[in-house]
């Protein structure tokens, strides 16, 4: 997940975040915990396209990207070619 999303939440709300399968359930929590969000975050839930990217491995959405051509999933530590993200 993009790190910018996680901006401003608290250490509760990360981990309540942490638990959400899909952008919808990211939005339903900021909804429910009066959470504003940022353009920037806005764009973040959504991707740009609507959905999350997942880890090719573990099926999580924490991933950070390394580099142009690397990402990194913070759940199960895999450091894949960005091409194989979902």
């Amino acid at each position: 997940m993009n790190k910018e999303l996680l901006k401003g939440l608290s250490s509760e709300q990360i981990e309540k975040a942490k638990h959400c399968k899909n952008n919808k359930e990211l939005l339903e929590l900021a909804k429910e915990e009066d959470i504003k969000l940022t353009e920037e975050q806005l764009e973040a839930v959504s991707g740009g396209c609507g959905f999350f990217a997942t880890c090719p491995y573990c099926g999580s959405i924490w991933l950070e990207s390394i580099d142009a051509n690397s990402v990194k999933c913070h759940d199960c530590g895999q450091i894949f070619d960005s091409s194989l993200v979902k």
